[in-house]
C-alpha cells in the first residue's frame, strides 16, 4: 500500500515538531515538507501533490483561508484539514466556503487529529464535535440558503485579499510587488481599488478590516 504524504502548515514550530512525531509514529503516513507561511504552503502542495495538507488559519503572508483555496485549485484531490484555535460561527463557514473537508480545534488535536486525517484520507469530511454542534445550530437557526448579506470579502479577488494581508503585515508596495512578482504600480492600483470598495480611507483603517475578517492575526 502507497503511504499517505502529508504537508503540516504552521508557523510555530513547536506544533510543527509535535505533529510530525504523531503523523510519523502511524504506519503508512509520511510528512512530505512543512511550510511556515501560508505562500510557502501553496508552493509545496503544488509542486509535491500530498494527499492531506494541516493548515492553521493565521498564518503569514498569505492567510490559511487563502492559501487552502489556492492549493485546492492547483491540487483538487488534495484533503485540507484546518487545524486551529478558532471556533466561531463566521470560521466555520469561512473554512468551509474556501473548500477544507476538515476542522479540528487544537485543544482536542490529541482526541481527533489521527481520525480527521484517516477520514480526509478516504475523501470523507471531519468535524471536531464542538464545530459538528456550530454548525447544526447555525443549520437549524438559518438554513443552508442564508444569504451572507452585508459580508464585504464577498467583493474581494483572491488577488486582492493576499495584498491586503501583505499590506497589512506592513510590507510596503515594493515588497508586496516583489513578493507577487508584479510592479509596485500595479500594487498602487490594487490598493486604491481595494480601498474604494470597502469604504477605507487609511492603511490604519485597513489592518483592522484584515484583522475583523481573519485574513490576518492581531
Amino acid at each position: 500500500m502507497s503511504k499517505l504524504h502529508i504537508l503540516i502548515v504552521d508557523d510555530h514550530e513547536v506544533v510543527r515538531r509535535g505533529l510530525r512525531v504523531l503523523i510519523e509514529s502511524h504506519p503508512g503516513w509520511e510528512v512530505c515538507a512543512e511550510a511556515t507561511t501560508g505562500r510557502e504552503a501553496v508552493e509545496k502542495a503544488k509542486k509535491l501533490k500530498p494527499d492531506v495538507v494541516i493548515m492553521d488559519i493565521g498564518m503569514p503572508e498569505l492567510n490559511g483561508l487563502d492559501a487552502t483555496r489556492q492549493i485546492l485549485k492547483a491540487a483538487p484531490r488534495t484533503g485540507v484539514l484546518i487545524l486551529t484555535v478558532h471556533e466561531s460561527e463566521q470560521v466555520v463557514r469561512e473554512v468551509l466556503e474556501a473548500g477544507a473537508q476538515g476542522y479540528v480545534l487544537k485543544s482536542a488535536a490529541g482526541r481527533d487529529l489521527v481520525n480527521a486525517i484517516e477520514a480526509l484520507s478516504r475523501h470523507e469530511a471531519f468535524f471536531t464535535s464542538s464545530v459538528a454542534k456550530i454548525l447544526l445550530k447555525s443549520y437549524r437557526e438559518k438554513g443552508p440558503q442564508e444569504e451572507r448579506s452585508g459580508d464585504s470579502s464577498s467583493l474581494l479577488s483572491p488577488r486582492e485579499r493576499e495584498i491586503i494581508q501583505l499590506l497589512a503585515e506592513g510590507k510596503s508596495n515594493s515588497e508586496v510587488a516583489d513578493i507577487l512578482f508584479i510592479s509596485p504600480k500595479t500594487v498602487e492600483t490594487h490598493r486604491a481599488h481595494i480601498m474604494e470598495k470597502l469604504n477605507l480611507h487609511s492603511i490604519t483603517e485597513l489592518v483592522h478590516y484584515a484583522i475583523r475578517n481573519k485574513i490576518v492575526e492581531p
